[in-house]
């Protein structure tokens, strides 16, 4: 059973999901092109939503996904895998409280293009117009755009088994977006770890390493760090 997250507030486990059908409603506050880091492996793919501390993108959601088509989404699992080459997800557009606990019209799937590197940054699309289906909304929190303070930040885990990912929770403004590629022992815990903020730069590897009580060789890099979006 894939890893939840527990400890944020509100967390949805999708169970009951579907498009959206009939005429389109208007635009709501949450509707946009909401890009998505992509990554994982073999045991499963993940999108990470990239946030900003204003409308329609103040959310932190992370989905358990894959692709509706069986080739693809072993072709991706396969040229993901754990590594940290950046991959990510250009959506077409949607109302992202649909993903929210108790939405009244859960997003079950949408179409996007999947890209080698940032998509509003020089990336290459490798497929476009794929269908990808939610399983599972592991985390849905709205960000605050107060200014706040924490010299420390927390990472969650996501994934089971050895591969694993930790995904920083945004709980700082200024803060910043780190998603971290992990080779965890067998009996590794699935608690969410603390580490002391190195100011807007990636926290020390081996301090991160320590907090897991893994050898640092463990992490295998990230797979996204990003500020700008996040002052």
């Amino acid at each position: 059973m894939h890893t939840l997250i527990r400890h944020f507030p509100a967390l949805l486990l999708a169970t009951g999901l579907s498009l959206h059908s009939g005429p389109a409603p208007a635009a709501g506050p949450t509707h946009g092109e909401h890009g998505m880091a992509l990554f994982g492996g073999k045991d499963g793919l993940y999108a990470s939503h990239l946030p900003m501390f204003h409308a329609p993108h103040d959310y932190q959601v992370v989905l358990r996904l894959h692709a509706a088509d069986p080739a693809l989404d072993a072709a991706l699992k396969s040229r993901l895998d754990g590594k940290t080459a950046l991959w990510t997800v250009a959506p077409e557009k949607f109302e992202l409280d649909r993903l929210a606990p108790g939405a009244r019209d859960p997003l079950r799937r949408f179409k996007a293009d999947l890209v080698l590197g940032h998509f509003e940054q020089g990336g290459k699309t490798q497929y476009g117009g794929a269908t990808l289906v939610v399983d599972q909304v592991l985390l849905f929190r709205q960000l605050s755009p107060a200014a706040k303070v924490d010299s420390h930040a927390t990472y969650v885990q996501v994934g089971n088994g050895q591969q694993r990912f930790l995904i920083k929770e945004i709980d700082s403004r200024p803060d910043f977006d780190h998603i971290v590629s992990y080779r965890a022992a067998a009996s590794a815990s699935t608690a969410p770890v603390r580490v002391a903020k190195n100011g807007m730069a990636e926290p020390d590897a081996a301090a991160l390493a320590a907090a897991l009580n893994a050898l640092p060789s463990a992490l295998r890099g990230t797979v996204y760090f990003y500020t700008d979006d996040l002052r």
